[in-house]
């Protein structure tokens, strides 16, 4: 029985320890806002964050995360109001959509880390999201525009 953290919730799984987290999040605890994309920690579809930083869980084994802190897309606030979800929404940001997720979970890791990143912080930070609809201006204005919406809140 493998116990994890994830969103701040105890959950137990009795799976394989060299499950794919992804695989566990989606298929068994139903989180399924992390999505599947290439299998193999390459496009950033999967993205999640273990203990702040983000991290590609399809290519992450499930024991590897035990007495960590996993937080995926769905935790990332209850209301859907992180700065970065806020400035997703305000520059309508999505397309498709489909890795959006895993982008905003990416973008949320760094301004944690970094609250005024540059443009190369961005693209550095960035750089292992794929948007097949190609709306990476619009990701780098977000982050921008939730980097100023977190220094307003403080």
């Amino acid at each position: 029985m493998i116990e994890l953290t994830i969103n701040g919730t105890k959950q137990k799984f009795d799976v394989d320890p060299e499950m794919p987290l992804l695989w566990a999040l989606r298929d068994i605890a139903k989180l399924t806002g992390s999505k599947y994309g290439c299998g193999k920690g390459l496009c950033g579809a999967c993205t999640v964050h273990i203990d702040g930083q983000a991290v590609r869980s399809c290519i992450m084994p499930i024991s590897a995360v035990v007495d960590k802190q996993v937080t995926t897309i769905e935790g990332l606030s209850e209301q859907g109001d992180h700065p970065v979800q806020q400035a997703w929404q305000d520059l309508n940001v999505p397309q498709c959509g489909y890795c959006q997720p895993g982008q905003i979970m990416s973008a949320s890791a760094l301004l944690a880390q970094n609250a005024a990143p540059t443009d190369e912080d961005i693209n550095n930070a960035m750089s292992g999201n794929i948007c097949r609809c190609g709306t990476y201006p619009r990701i780098r204005a977000a982050i921008h525009k939730a980097a100023k919406l977190a220094r307003e809140v403080k």
